[in-house]
């Protein structure tokens, strides 16, 4: 079965930011507000294990990603973000064909560590809540993310 193709919710419109890790997960959205950048995708069969529920590793690898992305775009830090602590708590299931939805509800922004909480809905409905410690780097290589 492929992924479904029914158009995202409006304000989104296709990630700009590519990554090898999420590139079998395509197509990714992304919605952008004033104080994070809220990441969407409707899901389809590589998202979900093989139960059919939608695998909490992408759940978990999503949401840590919208939270780096939304603390970057507070601090507004020419370097960049890594994750040092991330941590999951599951709420519910999603399913396949659901529309989920990644959204940066809490950014403390600081010189050196940044803090976020992502709440994840599976069409409108709670699926999961994440909470993040992202380390503020400079522009050094390969240790910048985000």
């Amino acid at each position: 079965m492929d992924i479904p193709t029914r158009d995202p919710p409006i304000g989104f419109a296709p990630h700009e930011r590519k990554s090898p890790l999420t590139d079998p997960w395509e197509p990714l959205y992304s919605r952008k507000t004033q104080g994070a950048v809220v990441l969407g995708l409707r899901a389809g069969p590589a998202h979900t294990n093989s139960r059919g529920f939608v695998h909490g590793g992408l759940i978990g690898a999503m949401a840590d990603n919208a939270m780096g992305l939304s603390c970057k775009r507070r601090t507004n830090h020419a370097g960049g973000l890594v994750t040092v602590n991330l941590n999951i708590d599951f709420l519910g299931t999603a399913f396949e064909g659901q529309w989920l939805e990644f959204d940066t509800v809490f950014v403390k922004p600081g010189k050196t560590l940044c803090f976020a909480q992502a709440f994840v809905t599976a069409d409108g409905q709670p699926c999961a809540r994440a909470n993040a410690v992202f380390r503020v780097v400079g522009g050094e290589g390969r240790a910048s993310a985000a």
